[in-house]
Formats: structure tokens, C-alpha cells, sequence
């Protein structure tokens, strides 16, 4: 296991959230991220089918109090942001009070990705919320699958940043740090981690999910070629004289189908323990939304 002191996400004893829409690769739930308020944890993930189906058709918010059995609240469906596809969604309590929800959506006929958002009173009300493009990405860039934090200084966020200059390769991927005072507009601080060349996440590495602080340590998935493209694995990664760098060459994965354990993200429990959740292949290829408590 990579070399830290933080509790990790393991398939041992993991147990199924949600299931994959259907058997069979291409079928996925997943790409989650989840957040702990006044006992409740909420979380908000992503329903995939194949390419021929639709890919990413919507994202879904459910509530638990339990961090295993969830009750759909709302969702919201990729036509209505006329994208051609959704992936990992984010939802934040807002310091002032309401909520506000992220979506990573494809612009159709292209490899473009922007961030879209939806800001409501009540997470009921997220479905026809006041709705914001927070980063359109560009020409160059296509951006998605936030990883946000409000704290006492601002609002920070990594970004996964997929480069569009050299076709057939924007499934590269980098992560990027931003800043806001207020959720809404970003400052970009730059690329804080990439893939290692001859390593498993040579093709890329996106940030999942924050560990702790002083250092920073993260949760990150990459791969190590095109041909890994949505069976990423997970690492972790720490702030090291400076630079956000991988603690260790090893990679945490499903043992069945195609190996990907992905879109880790972590809430830490009032026992102090941590309760993960992540997408992971089972033996049939299709890719169910797990949780693990370490």
C-alpha cells in the first residue's frame, strides 16, 4: 500500500451503494463525492450507460444517515444542460446557507468539457435552481471532476484539465488548483500534478478527494495509456518540499474485470473514523458505486 498514515479505500469488505444500471462494460454508477451535515450524509453521483446508450444520462443526490442505505432526493438529467454526457457531480452546503451542485458536462460532437452549477435553498430545489457557468474551459482545455473545499481563507478546488491541442490524446489529464472567495469565479493557480512518465499513472493524474491538511494528502486515480481510459486505479499523494507528489509506485484496483477502482472521495466520521466511497469494476465489467470504512 502506498506510504501513509491516512486511512485508504479497500475493496475488503466493501459494500455496494448503488449497483450498475445494468450488467455489462459500460454500465456504470459512480464517480461520486459525498459530504457529512448534521448527521446526514449526502451524496451525489453519476449514472452511466454505454456509448451506444447515452454515457453519462444523469446525476443523482441521495441522503443516508447510515453511509450505506440511501434515499433518492432528486436528480437531474445531462438534456437539460444540453450535454452530450455527465461525470462526476459535486455538492457543497454554502456557507451562508443553501446548497450548490457541481456537474462536469460534455459538449456535444466534441472532447470539451465545462462545469456547470445549480444553486438552490434547499437541496429539493437543486432541479430548478439558479444556474451558473463556473468554468467554461476553452479551446485548448476541457475541464471537469471537481474536488472543492470552503474554508476559513476561501473556496479551493482541483480540477481535472484534459489538453485538446493534439488530437487523439485528450484523455490525457492533469490536476489543477483554483481559488474563489466565492464558488463561482476561479482564479487558476496552475498544474499541481501530472502523471510519471514509466509509472502506472504515466497517461495522467486527477485528484479525488482531500485526506488531510499540513501536508496536504491526497487521493488521486491515473492510468498508465490510452487503452486504461476509464479503468483508472488509485494512489495517494502528499505535498513534499513544496510539490504535491505521489508517496509511493503503487495503485489500489478492483481484482475483477477491468481493474478500475476510481473517483475515490472520503468523509470523515464523528468516531474519527473515514468513510469512503468509489467506483470499482465487478467481474462482468459493469462498475458499481462501493463504500468502505477505514
Amino acid at each position: 500500500m502506498p506510504t501513509t498514515t491516512n486511512p485508504l479505500p479497500s475493496m475488503h469488505g466493501a459494500q455496494v451503494v448503488m449497483a450498475a444500471p445494468a450488467p455489462g462494460p459500460g454500465n456504470w454508477a459512480g464517480a461520486a463525492s459525498a459530504v457529512l451535515v448534521d448527521g446526514t450524509i449526502w451524496l451525489v453521483y453519476r449514472v452511466r450507460r454505454p456509448l451506444s446508450s447515452g454515457r453519462g444520462v444523469a446525476v443523482v443526490i441521495a441522503r443516508s444517515s447510515d453511509g450505506v442505505h440511501f434515499e433518492q432526493v432528486c436528480a437531474v438529467r445531462r438534456t437539460d444542460f444540453g450535454a452530450e454526457s455527465f461525470e462526476r457531480p459535486v455538492l457543497v452546503p454554502l456557507p451562508e446557507g443553501g446548497w450548490r451542485l457541481y456537474l462536469s458536462c460534455a459538449t456535444p460532437g466534441s472532447k470539451h468539457w465545462w462545469i456547470d452549477s445549480l444553486t438552490a435553498a434547499t437541496v429539493e430545489g437543486l432541479v430548478t435552481g439558479e444556474r451558473r457557468v463556473v468554468l467554461p474551459g476553452d479551446d485548448a482545455n476541457a475541464l471537469k471532476d471537481p474536488v472543492i473545499e470552503v474554508r476559513a481563507d476561501g473556496w479551493h478546488m482541483w480540477v481535472c484539465c484534459h489538453p485538446l491541442g493534439e488530437p487523439g490524446h485528450e484523455d490525457r489529464m492533469t490536476t489543477r488548483h483554483m481559488t474563489s472567495a466565492d464558488g463561482l469565479s476561479w482564479t487558476d493557480r496552475g498544474v499541481v500534478l501530472r502523471g510519471r512518465p514509466g509509472h502506472w499513472d504515466a497517461r495522467g493524474a486527477r485528484v479525488t478527494a482531500v485526506l488531510s491538511h499540513d501536508p496536504l494528502t491526497v487521493l488521486y486515480d491515473g492510468r498508465p495509456d490510452a487503452e486504461s481510459n476509464w479503468f483508472e486505479r488509485t494512489g495517494v499523494a502528499a505535498v513534499v518540499d513544496g510539490e504535491l507528489r505521489a508517496l509511493d509506485d503503487v495503485a489500489i484496483g478492483s481484482p475483477h474485470g477491468d481493474g478500475a477502482l476510481r473517483y475515490a472521495c472520503a468523509v470523515l466520521l464523528p468516531d474519527g473514523r473515514t468513510r469512503f466511497y468509489f467506483e470499482a469494476s465487478r467481474p462482468d465489467g459493469a462498475h458499481d458505486l462501493l463504500t468502505s470504512v477505514a
